[in-house]
């Protein structure tokens, strides 16, 4: 038991390392693209957000309220270890903070930039709605 408990262990380990580098890669080549093009999209439409890119994620953050943004990470407590978001939303004085994975049960390495944009689209709408 012991030693089926290691091997899983480890094997998990290596999951988790080989996400991770996939993830890098997702987020250069794929998430930030798609999401610096969707800010662009949204301003143009008059809702005013930018795209940050700090140290091992991606966040879609409003520019009128420090509250309200889409944050991109990765979840390694599921297995296969995927992307998730971070949803966070200003209603007054309360925020109300989701996270989900971009894709369900989707590893790394097949997310693609529609399903980066279809996120996006379906996550934006109470954003824009006010």
């Amino acid at each position: 038991m012991l030693q089926r408990a290691r091997r899983a262990s480890a094997e998990r380990r290596a999951r988790v390392d080989a996400a991770a580098k996939a993830y890098e890669s997702f987020l250069s080549t794929i998430a930030t693209p798609v999401f610096r093009m969707f800010a662009t999209a949204i301003k143009a439409e008059g809702h005013a957000f930018a795209v940050f890119t700090p140290a091992g994620g991606l966040r879609l953050s409003s520019e009128r309220s420090p509250d309200d943004y889409i944050e991109l990470l990765l979840d390694t407590e599921s297995d296969p270890p995927g992307v998730a978001a971070r949803i966070n939303r200003g209603r007054g004085s309360h925020l109300l903070t989701a996270e989900r994975p971009i894709r369900d049960g989707a590893a790394v390495e097949s997310l693609t930039e529609e399903d980066v944009l279809e996120f996006l689209l379906r996550e934006i709408e109470p954003f824009v709605e006010r």
